[in-house]
């Protein structure tokens, strides 16, 4: 599919270059075919107002031209003729007699390259010959100038248009490969319940097994039923959240408050796992955005220290960054996350090695969190300590705050 759609916008980039070419040559080849034949056709007008003059004509053209006087008895006089060897009588002939079959005042030999115009001065009959080999030369040089320079373009925007498929495509082969891996992890995550409970609902068709097991086997489809249906809320949030289906009213937010709002909540659990929660909140600070949704990034932090955290002290802090930002961060004791830890955490489904075993954790959260806070303009971020693992979220600050 891939390939396709690169081979697509080649096609469909060079289609647009060729129509460009095409139209930029064909313009400039009508304009210069227009403008000689409109010199030569100045140049036997101006010579046939007086086809016995000496001197050029006064016009912008210098074409070598001679006159032929055709006398009522068929003889034939040639004037202005030093330019031609008009001595052989038989290719004077063939010249005069093609100029009065073709029938018309005006026109172009093409055997000879030479134009004409028949006319009547003073009671004679007059034809006026006009050399046009240079503008004929001048026109097949044009044109096969203009037919390198397009071959030679389109070669060079036929390579450019490969590299540009190729960057353009990466974020589609980007958005694709997340799309394989999610549908393959999706499916993992939903194969597990899904066997347990399978497996489990055979047992209870078999009468040898005690009333005890049979109550056992009911509560494990019971809690693979449970983790089915939070994973796959998670898994609708998540798409609600891609796909904008949640609609979202920016408001001016007192994110301090919303802060402390969210923290009280967790400290019950903190001391539940034994850990010590101290809660730094610089006060006055304002974000423009939705309250609901950024409570919502902020628990899952919280949620995950309350998860992964080692004994120990965990540090909420809420402060101004520059004139125009503000971080909340969260930091967690435990074994530090590395570089490219810190940089998979936010994937769908990711989980370090010692979280797999955790219940109820599906690797969605971050991700949850990462799409609201890009989404509100901010960054989100994790960071490997000597002493844990710092989570922290940045955000404008609202204007009214900024002045």
């Amino acid at each position: 599919m891939l390939k396709k759609l690169r081979l697509r916008f080649v096609g469909i980039n060079m289609a647009i270059v060729l129509v460009i070419l095409c139209t930029i040559f064909g313009v400039l080849l009508y304009t210069t075919h227009a403008n000689l034949e409109h010199e030569s056709i100045e140049m036997v007008t101006a010579v046939a107002a007086d086809p016995l003059q000496l001197n050029w004509p006064d016009t912008a053209s210098r074409l070598p031209y001679f006159t032929v006087r055709i006398s009522p008895y068929g003889s034939v006089r040639v004037s202005g003729a030093s330019y031609y060897d008009l001595s052989d009588e038989q290719v004077l002939s063939g010249i005069v007699t093609e100029a009065l079959r073709s029938g018309s005042e005006q026109g172009v030999l093409h055997d000879y390259s030479l134009r004409y115009l028949r006319t009547t001065w003073r009671g004679n009959e007059y034809i006026v010959f006009a050399d046009v080999s240079s503008a004929t030369a001048t026109m097949r040089n044009l044109w096969r100038n203009c037919f390198l320079i397009g071959l030679c373009a389109a070669a060079v925007f036929l390579a450019v248009s490969f590299l540009l498929a190729r960057w353009a495509v990466k974020p589609v082969e980007k958005a694709w490969t997340q799309q394989k891996q999610f549908v393959s992890d999706a499916s993992h995550e939903l194969k597990t319940p899904l066997t347990v409970i399978l497996t489990n609902a055979e047992m209870l068709k078999d009468p040898s097994y005690s009333e005890p097991d049979r109550q056992r086997f009911t509560e494990s489809i019971l809690t693979m039923s449970y983790r089915m249906r939070g994973l796959v809320e998670s898994l609708l949030e998540l798409a609600r959240v891609d796909n904008g289906a949640v609609k979202k009213v920016f408001t001016p937010l007192d994110w301090s408050a919303m802060t402390q709002d969210a923290v009280l909540p967790f400290e019950a659990l903190f001391f539940e796992k034994g850990l010590t929660l101290e809660c730094a909140v610089e006060p006055g600070i304002t974000v423009q955005g939705s309250a609901q949704h950024l409570r919502q990034s902020m628990e899952i932090l919280l949620d995950n220290a309350v998860k992964y955290s080692a004994p120990g002290t965990v540090r909420v802090e809420l402060k101004k960054t520059g004139h125009d930002k503000c971080t909340l961060s969260i930091e967690t004791p435990g074994e530090p996350l590395s570089p490219e830890e810190c940089k998979n955490v936010f994937k769908r489904f990711y989980r370090a090695d010692r979280a797999r075993a955790m219940d109820h954790s599906y690797g969605l959260g971050l991700s949850i969190a990462e799409s609201i806070v890009t989404e509100h303009g901010g960054k989100i971020r994790c960071e490997g300590k000597p002493s844990g693992n710092v989570f922290s979220i940045t955000l404008p600050t609202a204007k009214e705050e900024q002045k």
